[in-house]
């Protein structure tokens, strides 16, 4: 393979990387906690997009049970995104990419 021809692949593998990158920042996954009085809503790459907490869970006295919540909400919210992510998996794609056969 000629240098040529590595610059081609990593050129393609940068270009797949961005649209990944773009369709990862438009993928919204929306998860509630336990009891559902909160909501979390992530994009692809994690980053909270939306918060939100049920007025019965704002008062001093259930900071414990919000903090609570909102770890329930965030971790459901990482789960469905990978199920996500992962039915989106072309497998023999990942492979060639990494220079598997």
């Amino acid at each position: 393979m000629s240098v040529f021809d590595q610059m081609k692949d990593l050129y393609k593998l940068q270009k797949e990387a961005r649209e990944m990158q773009k369709k990862m920042k438009e993928m919204k996954i929306s998860a509630l906690s336990k009891d559902e009085h909160v909501e979390v809503i992530i994009d692809g790459t994690q980053a909270i997009q939306e918060l939100n907490i049920s007025d019965d869970l704002m008062t001093p006295d259930r900071k414990k049970d919000l903090e609570k919540e909102i770890k329930q909400a965030m971790e459901e919210a990482q789960k469905l995104l990978q199920k996500e992510m992962a039915k989106d998996m072309d497998i023999d794609k990942l492979k060639s990419m990494l220079g598997g056969k």
